[in-house]
C-alpha cells in the first residue's frame, strides 16, 4: 500500500493550502485516513481523520474551523484543505490510513498501519 501526500509549500500567515494523499488502493481498503504533522523538535501530532465509509471526521483543537478534510471516492484521494495558517502551523504533514474498525474520534496514532512519505508546509509571518 502507497499513500502520496503533496500540496505542501510555503505561504504567508493568514494564507491557505490544500493537501492531497492519494492511495494506490480503493479508499473503501481503509476504515479512515487522517493527517498528521510534525514541526521541528517536536513530537509528530495529529490533525484530522476521516471515516472513508461515511465520511465522519475529527479535529485536533488547535486546527478546528481552519482545516476541513475531505475524500474523494473516485480518486482514492484524501484533502486537508487549510485556511487562515499561521507559523504554528510549519510542519511535516504525513497522510495515513488505518484499517481497524473504529470510528475516527476515537482512532490512536497506533491505529493507522500505512503512512505516506511527508509534504513539508512552512508558514511565514
Amino acid at each position: 500500500v502507497q499513500l502520496q501526500a503533496s500540496g505542501g509549500g510555503s505561504v504567508q500567515t493568514g494564507g491557505s493550502l490544500t493537501l492531497s494523499c492519494v492511495a494506490s488502493l480503493s479508499g473503501f481498503s481503509f476504515n479512515y485516513m487522517g493527517w498528521y504533522r510534525q514541526a521541528p523538535g517536536k513530537q509528530r501530532e495529529f490533525v484530522a481523520g476521516i471515516n472513508w465509509s461515511g465520511g465522519r471526521t475529527y479535529y485536533a483543537d488547535s486546527v478546528k474551523g481552519r482545516f476541513t478534510i475531505s475524500r474523494d471516492n473516485a480518486k482514492n484521494t484524501v484533502y486537508l484543505q487549510m485556511n487562515s495558517l499561521s507559523p504554528e502551523d510549519t510542519a511535516v504533514y504525513y497522510c495515513a490510513a488505518g484499517l481497524t474498525r473504529r470510528t475516527i474520534a476515537l482512532v490512536t496514532t497506533e491505529d493507522f498501519d500505512y503512512w505516506g512519505q511527508g509534504t513539508l508546509v512552512t508558514v511565514s509571518s
